[in-house]
């Protein structure tokens, strides 16, 4: 049997198993069976376990009996969450594939994007690429910065998740008496990368959309948790249901049931998307922007630093909601292209795998 090790983020965020989720679809079907995949968190600190990441340690281990590693898929390259040792690094034998990473600037007080304090360092960026056999970037901005770098094997890869509707019939049925109605997706505005006036108003900005939904008859609103830390935000909402699980199948149901998705979360809009149920995305940062263009779906983005009227926007686009499914009819090119590059990759990424253990 072939073992691939995947170090992947985990974290608290139920958006990680999402995307492990599609990564783990697509490389069974890559191999063309079932393969062994032995998952690493990328750091230790959000663990009880110490084993994490590419150190010294995990990559004597996947010399030992690894046949492949897949590091990803997340945001790795714009938080820097990935423990990795560079002079280990050099030694490792078996086929890499950097999967689905993303790196994204953030606004800074004067809504100016800027790079993270915790971002990856270009040293360890390069390194990681220069070991790779295999880099594909998430989306058109993080390819751009390794371009930046020289690094010219990185391709555009996009991000599993909008591939999720392969698997829907794997997806658990509701409960009987669960009705997904509309569900906001939403996150702690204090783990925002936002100028600090405006995580305050978040608060206001989803009244306000509560109060124009139910004007206009949506009776079932909830506020969807991704994370737990997100619950203490949810539950200041006194008059608002919040709906939480940390449990990938469960959580993809509801967005693959649920009406209409209004979303401050990537990893909400991009499954339901995918599922084709109605998404209105909210960023902040570059990296979601970056991937709502990636996709062909900038138009149902809101870029909640530079909006000046979020109500107003929200508004707009829940009037053409209809449209949402021609222009997902319309981008099935892009997506196919992605997909394209993302399954190629990863077929030859097995065949490197299956003729390394054979050695």
């Amino acid at each position: 049997m072939i073992t691939i090790f995947c170090i992947q983020p985990k974290g608290f965020n139920v958006g990680n198993e999402v995307i492990h989720m599609g990564l783990r679809h697509l490389l069974y079907k890559a191999f063309g069976e079932v393969v062994n995949i032995i998952s690493l968190p990328t750091v230790s600190h959000y663990e009880s376990q110490s084993k994490a990441g590419l150190t010294a340690k995990t990559i004597h281990e996947i010399n030992q009996y690894g046949h492949g590693v897949i590091v990803g898929g997340g945001n790795l390259y714009e938080n820097g969450e990935l423990t990795c040792n560079i002079n280990a690094l050099e030694s490792l034998e078996v086929p890499l594939m950097l999967f689905s990473l993303s790196r994204g600037r953030i606004y800074n007080r004067r809504s100016e994007l800027v790079d993270r304090t915790d971002a990856m360092t270009t040293e360890l960026v390069k390194a990681l690429n220069k070991r790779a056999d295999y880099s594909l970037a998430r989306d058109e901005s993080t390819l751009d910065f390794l371009r930046s770098l020289d690094i010219n094997k990185a391709i555009l890869g996009g991000c599993p998740t909008i591939f999720l509707n392969q698997i829907a019939h794997q997806l658990p049925p509701l409960p009987e008496k669960e009705k997904a109605g509309v569900l906001i997706s939403i996150r702690n505005p204090h783990l925002m990368n936002i100028p600090i006036p405006l995580q305050e108003q978040v608060r206001t900005h989803v009244n306000d959309i509560v109060s124009y939904l139910r004007k206009n008859g949506h009776k079932n609103i909830r506020l969807l948790c991704h994370d737990h830390r997100d619950i203490p935000f949810a539950v200041s909402f006194t008059d608002l249901e919040y709906v939480y699980t940390g449990d990938a199948y469960s959580y993809l149901s509801l967005l693959r049931s649920c009406e209409l998705n209004i979303s401050y979360r990537l990893h909400a809009t991009l499954p339901c998307m995918s599922f084709g149920t109605p998404s209105i995305k909210i960023s902040y940062d570059e990296r979601a922007a970056s991937m709502m263009n990636t996709i062909g779906l900038g138009e149902w983005n809101i870029n909640l630093v530079d909006s000046e009227d979020l109500l107003g926007d929200v508004i707009n686009r829940i009037e053409k909601i209809n449209k949402f499914q021609e222009d997902l009819t319309s981008i099935k090119k892009c997506w196919n292209d992605t997909y394209n590059n993302m399954t190629h990759s990863l077929e030859r990424f097995s065949k490197d795998v299956k003729t390394y253990a054979k050695l």
